[in-house]
């Protein structure tokens, strides 16, 4: 199969802008012929490209690794809500820090918001499926918008719905129903061509989620509704600060890539941190300001700010002194002193 990548216009959501996970990884192996690989796709996910028919399934597909393997998924988030399925075979999973070692019929739900990764490092051996639905969110309290080809009634999207949204629970026990259904999906994607198993891909689709419906009843799954709160989507946006505070952020720009109002961000944020979002997003500078002085003792003052998202090395020198009484190159220097006094030479 030929690998096969389109460049589409990402997923925004106010000043964060989301990029589909191109598998490089994965991609890297096939050509290097460590395993089997197929899949169906849109945007920047690798395979052959979905059609029209099927809007709002990102990617469906497998991997068949029946050799050792020296590559594995680093920790990533989806465009949609992901369904995998381990047919043979062990597989080292991780979902928001939570390791698992899945093992045939296991099947996991990954919702947009939930970081997760495949491999300790490396993956398993084993036939590994996945089918990726967006809808239409990036944070938990969003509502759900389900592609308009999906046929549940009514009534059952709508409790499908409620049991991926208000629990997280994210590893199920399959029973031979789910095997089949996925083998048949294996059959659909090995033999579509340009979109011709488009029709039998969506029956396919919606009968997987009839039978993960089927056993999520099954579950005793007790609802919480406080995952869909909104103090959630600013949680996890606070969570995800630390890796984009070089952004010139301003309240308004952090509410909106929370997907919450300026009111309502504000309020979680201080409840979430007792500071305000502005003071939080100083502390959190400060934080890695320090932790970079130290162990990047060759940057200058001035690349120090600019990497931390301070806008001059004037204000950062400012602001470091008002917190922690001495200016940048005083701190780092007080901490040589230390370090030099700590170290003995060996007698």
């Amino acid at each position: 199969m030929k690998i096969n990548i389109q460049q589409i216009e990402p997923y925004e959501s106010g000043e964060v802008v989301y990029h589909a996970d191109t598998c490089l990884p994965l991609i890297d192996a096939f050509e290097r012929k460590k395993l089997k690989f197929k899949a169906l796709a849109r945007h920047t996910y690798p395979g052959d490209r979905l059609d029209d028919n099927t809007l709002g399934l990102n990617s469906i597909g497998y991997w068949d690794a029946n050799e050792p393997q020296d590559w594995g998924l680093d920790w990533h988030r989806n465009e949609g809500i992901e369904f995998h399925f381990l047919e043979s075979g062990s597989m080292p999973y991780s979902q928001e820090n939570k390791e698992v070692l899945l093992t045939p019929n296991h099947l996991t739900i990954t919702r947009p918001w939930e970081v997760h990764k495949v491999g300790n490092p490396y993956i398993g051996m084993g036939k590994f499926y996945w089918v990726i639905i967006d809808l239409g969110v990036r944070r938990p309290h969003q509502e759900w918008v389900w592609p308009d080809w999906i046929t549940l009634t009514e009534t059952d999207l709508s409790r499908l719905t409620k049991f991926l949204r208000q629990n997280e629970k994210s590893i199920l026990k399959t029973d031979q129903r789910v095997r089949d259904c996925f083998k048949r999906i294996n059959m659909a994607v090995n033999t579509d061509e340009k979109g011709s198993n488009a029709s039998r891909i969506r029956l396919l689709v919606n009968y997987l989620l009839i039978l993960i419906l089927d056993l999520l009843d099954n579950e005793n799954i007790e609802f919480n509704e406080s995952l869909t709160d909104s103090s959630r989507s600013v949680a996890y946006f606070l969570k995800e600060l630390d890796k984009n505070l070089a952004e010139n952020w301003t309240i308004g720009k952090m509410s909106r890539s929370a997907g919450v109002g300026l009111t309502r961000f504000t309020h979680h944020c201080k409840q979430l941190t007792n500071l305000t979002p502005m003071r939080y997003l100083t502390m959190c500078r400060l934080k890695m300001s320090k932790e970079i002085l130290l162990k990047n003792e060759n940057l200058t003052i001035t690349e120090v700010a600019y990497m931390c998202g301070f806008s001059t090395s004037q204000y950062f020198s400012t602001v470091f002194r008002k917190h922690e009484k001495c200016s940048p190159n005083e701190y780092r220097e007080l901490y040589s002193k230390k370090q030099s006094l700590t170290t003995y030479p060996e007698l």
